[in-house]
């Protein structure tokens, strides 16, 4: 059984950074894709970004290309989203999610979820 924990939510002003981390329990982290995820009420969970196991590729939501990163530490069983020039429309509950699977595409089938870290950001 594999555990997420993701901390690092907040509110912050449009324009601010904010960078989420998310830590997973286990011996192999390096062979699991990862992803985060974002829902805002009323709304389906929706796709943000995504990185292979290895950290070879990445993948990431039209929304926030070129503005959000995605990155690992394997050696810290850690991921990282760091967020640059928030916007409001970014405010939502970031859950990271993990595959059994190296491969990590924005279709693929995420086996783990996170509890989930609030992000609000003011205009």
């Amino acid at each position: 059984q594999v555990q997420l924990v993701e901390s690092g939510g907040g509110l912050v002003q449009a324009g601010d950074s904010l960078r989420l981390s998310c830590t997973a329990s286990g011996r192999t982290f390096s062979s699991y894709g990862m992803g985060w995820f974002r829902q805002t009420p009323g709304k389906e969970r929706e796709f943000v970004a995504s990185i292979y196991g290895n950290g070879g590729r990445t993948y990431y939501a039209e929304s926030v290309e070129g503005r959000f990163t995605i990155s690992r530490d394997n050696a810290k069983n850690t991921m990282y989203l760091q967020m640059n020039s928030l916007k409001p429309e970014d405010t939502a509950v970031y859950y990271c999610a993990l595959r059994k699977g190296l491969v990590a595409t924005p279709t693929a089938n995420y086996h783990y979820w996170g509890q989930g870290t609030q992000v609000t950001v003011s205009s």
